[in-house]
């Protein structure tokens, strides 16, 4: 029997190695790079069917009126939804507290979301800087209040200075220079592995984010959605899933990157500003800042929280006992925090 041995010149391997470095780099390229936006309002976008306003950048925001007419209104509330929510969501409010009280509520897409313009540059400030801007563009005054929940409550810190401010189980930064290293990595230690990995891979290494989110080797957020729920969460998940929101659909309609995955990344990346250079908004006690925590969040660890109101004694610090990240959908609940915000 013969045997014969084919050679490989470096001549006939060389093509091979570049064509699967070609081929690794289009796929890297691919995976890495999130696909354009959807924009609404464009020829391949999904249609506008809420009221919008134009930014001075040449952005919308689509927003929604709640409660009494602004002209008639006492108090006045610019609401921030949270992560993969909607301006659709309403709180659950009394409609007799809301005419007792003359409450006009203004709900907005954040960048992004549902129908309001996505925005590359998006970050706290710029965020801030919406809210500001929707307020001027619908004529509501300089006194009002802002209300944001969970990782809509991050853009909250940058707008302190209005009539006054309530952050429900409010977004917490575990790098932030504020928390002793010791008590931020014990908090971050109590999340999922999965959870961690991608908020580390949102601070580290942002370029990766959209590779992370999409991939399916690893879990890149928990699989079980309930296990950060506590039992009161799971009954009010119970409740809304009987009754669809309205428009969820819309949440991510110009992109799952321009909605979540930037909201992500803005709130965990680098800020342009420390927690403890925070001075008290209101020194002649004409307004405050609230921060309301539940004691059983399994995402927001109360222990962060409470120590952010004990080196920021000028915020007002609720804690619930028996609440949970979705406790601002509870009614009672919901009340007492908007009560606290208008009355003191």
């Amino acid at each position: 029997m013969v045997v014969t041995m084919i050679s490989h010149s470096p001549a006939m391997i060389a093509p091979i190695v570049v064509a699967l470095a070609v081929s690794f780099l289009g796929w890297a390229y691919r995976a890495l790079k999130p696909p354009p936006p959807k924009i609404c309002g464009s020829p391949d976008g999904p249609p506008i069917t809420s009221p919008r306003v134009k930014l001075s950048e040449g952005r919308h925001l689509a927003y929604r009126e709640s409660g009494v007419p602004k002209e008639v209104a006492k108090y006045k509330i610019i609401a921030v939804h949270g992560y993969d929510s909607p301006k659709d969501l309403s709180l659950p409010l009394p409609q007799e507290l809301i005419e007792e009280l003359k409450i006009y509520i203004l709900f907005f897409s954040r960048a992004g979301y549902g129908e309001s313009d996505p925005y590359p540059s998006r970050s706290v400030r710029s965020e801030a800087f919406d809210i500001q801007e929707l307020a001027d563009q619908l004529q509501i005054g300089s006194k009002f209040y802002v209300f944001g929940v969970s990782l809509g409550a991050y853009p909250i810190w940058s707008c302190l200075k209005l009539s006054g401010a309530s952050m429900v189980v409010p977004f917490l930064n575990f790098w932030w220079p504020i928390f002793p290293a010791n008590l931020s990595r014990e908090a971050f230690r109590r999340l999922p592995s999965s959870y961690r990995r991608t908020l580390q891979i949102a601070h580290y290494i942002p370029w990766l984010f959209y590779w992370w989110m999409t991939q399916t080797w690893f879990p890149s957020l928990s699989t079980d959605q309930r296990a950060m729920f506590n039992d009161q969460d799971l009954e009010i998940l119970k409740s809304f899933l009987e009754t669809p929101i309205v428009d969820e659909e819309k949440i991510k309609q110009q992109g799952v990157y321009e909605s979540l995955h930037r909201d992500i990344l803005a709130g965990y990346g680098k800020w342009e500003f420390d927690l403890l250079d925070l001075n008290n908004p209101f020194p002649d006690k004409d307004g405050a800042v609230h921060i309301w925590q539940g004691y059983e969040d399994k995402i927001i660890p109360f222990k962060l929280t409470r120590y952010i109101s004990e080196k920021l004694p000028w915020i007002r610090y609720h804690e619930v006992f028996d609440g949970g990240h979705l406790m601002i959908l509870k009614s009672e609940t919901c009340e007492t925090i908007l009560r606290a915000l208008l009355l003191g």
